[in-house]
């Protein structure tokens, strides 16, 4: 594929990425929700002039490598540097409960019934449990910001999404190295995982303080914007040359920036223009992920798929429900409680989305039930982003959440 066919192809994603924004706008739905649609429409529309969005004409360069190291590392970032670590000390025991040890136990039990169910081998089945262990809350958080939904409770849903991100991946990638050896340690896995975490951790935190230092000393809203992109990507691929958590390292780096360099280090003019940059980075990253994966999955397929893909769905509700009220009420002896009325909003607003695409997206092609992944990956979040997603707002309200009114 020629550079001019590489570039014709990204432009038509861009394209069809705005136009489905301000379709989203104009609708009043959720923008995940319409990109999914819209993914799934372009998929099947035979108009000439979208050839280059076809299945088979994806450029030869957009490895699922590639695929994982372009967007993954933006997407933690953006989402670490929003977060005011202030505001999760409250609940920083069951975050991190529900980071780790519900991401194991949503796996396993997801696994689990899939292999049972589904009739998938045991390690695949745990390897796609990992990939949809992860929780997306950008549909549910703009709905709180909409209803005006406390702010604490706001705080656990995204507070928790960014912790289990790195833990979801570094679960995924000893995994799928145990499925393509055919067999896992579950001793050397355990050492494995928690090496992995928490060598990104110090990773992370050691050279986001460092890129913060450098951007005390300058006042270019440009370069420490650029700062902060090697900071993101250079971190990522460093702690994977150290077979270290590259989701955990940018995750550290991204909450000393957003909690230590924009407080001490930068002007509020280089403030406003980093979030810039980093929110439009975000938007773009998931507007190709969800097209992507649209552009990848046949309907037939899913339609095809239509009992697996309803197993998977209440396999990982299953996985959920076995975290949040197993999990929570442990945390509430020891910290500040978190209700059971918020519990039921953990579990519904539990979505899937860009994380999991991004990580069906990065099996390799010759990866035994690929196909199968990607389609019961992209039923779950379409199931999650247009079920889940949609009735968040009437959940909430038949809860008496909405404006603070329960706690």
């Amino acid at each position: 594929m020629t550079a001019n066919s590489s570039a014709e192809f990204l432009i038509w994603l861009l394209i069809a990425a705005s136009v489905i924004a301000v379709v989203a706008k104009r609708i009043g739905i959720p923008y995940t929700v319409a990109l999914v649609l819209g993914g799934l429409l372009l998929s099947v529309v035979p108009l000439p002039a979208l050839a280059p969005l076809h299945q088979g004409n994806r450029p030869d360069w957009l490895t699922p490598d590639v695929i994982l190291t372009l967007f993954l590392p933006a997407l933690l970032f953006e989402g670490s540097l929003k977060i005011d670590l202030r505001h999760i000390k409250t609940d920083l025991l069951p975050l991190l409960l529900l980071a780790n040890l519900g991401v194991l136990i949503a796996t396993f039990a997801t696994g689990l019934v899939v292999h049972y169910a589904v009739g998938m081998s045991l390690i695949v089945a745990l390897l796609f449990g990992s990939m949809v262990s992860a929780t997306d809350p950008i549909s549910v958080l703009s709905i709180f910001k909409e209803v005006r939904v406390d702010e604490r409770l706001s705080v656990l849903v995204e507070g928790e999404s960014l912790l289990n991100d790195g833990t979801a991946v570094a679960l995924f990638q000893i995994l799928l190295a145990g499925a393509v050896a055919g067999r896992v340690s579950l001793v050397s896995g355990a050492g494995q995982f928690v090496l992995s975490v928490a060598g990104g951790a110090l990773l992370g935190l050691a050279l986001g303080y460092f890129v913060s230092k450098l951007t005390k000393r300058i006042d270019d809203a440009q370069i420490e914007i650029t700062l902060t992109t090697i900071l993101a990507y250079g971190t990522f691929l460093l702690a994977l040359h150290l077979h270290l958590s590259g989701v955990i390292a940018t995750v550290a780096a991204g909450l000393v920036i957003g909690n230590f360099a924009t407080k001490t280090g930068m002007s509020a003019r280089t403030l406003t223009a980093l979030r810039s940059f980093w929110e439009y980075a975000a938007f773009i990253i998931n507007s190709l992920v969800f097209l992507l994966i649209g552009l990848e999955v046949r309907l037939g397929g899913l339609l095809r798929l239509w009992k697996p893909i309803l197993i998977a769905v209440a396999a990982i509700f299953l996985g959920r429900i076995l975290s949040v009220y197993t999990i929570v009420p442990l945390s509430n002896l020891l910290s500040t409680p978190i209700s059971f009325v918020w519990q039921h909003v953990l579990v519904w607003g539990g979505l899937r989305g860009a994380l999991s695409l991004a990580l069906a997206l990065s099996l390799d092609s010759a990866f035994p039930y690929r196909d199968e992944i990607l389609n019961l990956t992209f039923g779950v979040v379409v199931f999650s982003i247009l079920i889940q997603g949609l009735s968040i707002k009437p959940l909430l309200r038949k809860l008496r959440l909405v404006s603070g009114d329960a706690s």
